[in-house]
């Protein structure tokens, strides 16, 4: 059974005491004005929680959402305390390799798997979800004699969308997934399996950020439910796994961590009581739960200034970062926190004012009429919360580096502050080498 770990300090606490030492160290600052922070014992705590919801279940494979973090040293810590990894992508399966990850323990989705991805994987024993149909077809094709890869079909549940429609994946139009509802498709799908003895798991995804437990629990019993059917029509447990995503939502007003995996399993418990009585190995894909609330960027102000009666705080810290929150602020908002100079929270009379990033367009700005300390230039804003994708998937607008990321421990009496390098800050030659320095003289002389 896994032991729950000990409750520890807030982490807006850990995390000003953080702030504190990156401004001493030199970690913060004219010279590297925007960087990521990662708390490892927090990361620790939240797969701790995860394991300790379904300690009761056996056979169960947790794996970590690799595009929610792509950063290898994060992807180590994972695979150190006992998480398998999810990936998309040729770059993602690589790098889960690179932070030595079992491939039994790799399971890669896509909706575009090419050929070469797909013998890759088949090759090395990664699990397989197919997305389509068309996909099984060409795995006909490609799959050896011999494959170790577990292979499963993703479906499409269908049952509708959560507040966020672009992160919701079953809804009756997704890109994703063989559409369940759809004339004829179930009876397909039904087939799919029936024609193909190696095909021995079911997988579905409802969404993410924006999808009520209530939701995402339908879609699972939606693909426990044609589990059984197909199991019942072939007189045979054929399907032996289910793999049910991921999609926890975060909770980005406070520091609360909410929903919890233990509300989790009991929304699933109560919908599809038959998912935990051991006949189906199950499988996840968690990942901004897992980090979000483990990771924050800071940034220094760089400038303030008043326009049409508001007052602005120009930062480090835009779209380049947080994209999602710039692009769609009334869906991905932040909790912003404001430290002096010295990297000491601010105190004092609070006033509105916008908190913008340094993209050359106007609506680079992350915290809209945000009451706060006032900010002055040498201050820091903190973007609390920001610990998946934020700072592990950054936007090259403008050329602007990527941001170095550290990891940190913190002592509970705040005396003891830890860090190590995630990835370093990007450099100037490596933006020019990236933008084609190599070949910088390649057109003229096609042209010549």
């Amino acid at each position: 059974s896994v032991l729950p770990r000990p409750s520890r300090r807030p982490s807006a606490e850990r995390a000003a005491d953080v702030v504190r030492h990156a401004v001493q160290a030199g970690l913060l600052g004219d010279e590297q004005p925007v960087a990521g922070f990662l708390d490892v014992e927090g990361v620790r705590d939240s797969v701790a929680a995860l394991q300790e919801a379904f300690a009761e279940t056996p056979g169960v494979l947790h794996t970590f959402a690799a595009k929610a973090a792509s950063l290898i040293p994060v992807l180590r810590l994972l695979a150190d305390t006992g998480m398998g990894c999810e990936v998309a992508s040729p770059g993602e399966l690589r790098i889960a390799l690179d932070a030595g990850f079992d491939p039994a323990r790799i399971v890669f989705d896509s909706p575009a798997k090419t050929r070469t991805e797909l013998r890759q994987a088949l090759s090395l024993g990664v699990a397989v979800n197919a997305d389509s149909l068309s996909e099984l077809a060409r795995i006909d094709e490609l799959r050896p004699e011999h494959s170790s890869s577990v292979l499963g079909l993703r479906v499409n549940p269908q049952v509708g969308t959560g507040s966020i429609g672009a992160m919701s994946t079953a809804t009756a139009t997704s890109k994703f997934g063989v559409p369940l509802r759809d004339p004829g498709m179930r009876e397909a799908i039904v087939r799919a399996f029936v024609e193909r003895p190696w095909l021995t798991r079911l997988h579905a995804h409802v969404g993410s950020q924006g999808c009520p437990l209530e939701l995402i629990a339908a879609g699972i019993a939606e693909i426990h439910r044609l589990a059984e059917e197909i199991n019942a029509t072939l007189g045979t447990q054929r399907i032996t796994s289910l793999d049910i995503g991921g999609g926890l939502p975060v909770n980005f007003d406070d520091d609360e961590v909410r929903p919890t995996f233990a509300e989790y399993v009991s929304a699933l418990r109560t919908a599809v009581p038959g998912l935990f009585d051991g006949r189906y190995a199950l499988v996840t894909e968690f990942g901004r739960s897992l980090l979000a609330k483990n990771g924050f960027i800071c940034a220094l102000v760089e400038y303030t200034k008043n326009a049409g009666g508001r007052r602005i705080a120009i930062t480090h810290a835009g779209a380049q970062v947080a994209t999602r929150t710039v692009l769609m602020p009334a869906a991905w908002p932040l909790r912003v926190g404001a430290f002096d100079a010295q990297g000491r929270p601010k105190d004092g009379p609070m006033l509105a004012q916008d908190v913008a990033g340094p993209c050359c367009f106007a609506g680079d700005v992350v915290a809209h009429d945000r009451e706060l300390p006032e900010l002055a230039e040498g201050d820091i804003v903190t973007l609390y919360d920001t610990g998946a994708y934020y700072f592990s998937t950054p936007w090259a607008y403008n050329s602007l580096p990527r941001p170095a990321v550290y990891g940190f421990t913190t002592a509970e009496d705040g005396g003891d502050v830890r860090l190590a390098v995630v990835r370093p800050a990007q450099s100037l030659d490596e933006i020019a080498l990236e933008s084609g320095l190599e070949h910088a003289g390649a057109l003229v002389a096609l042209g010549s």
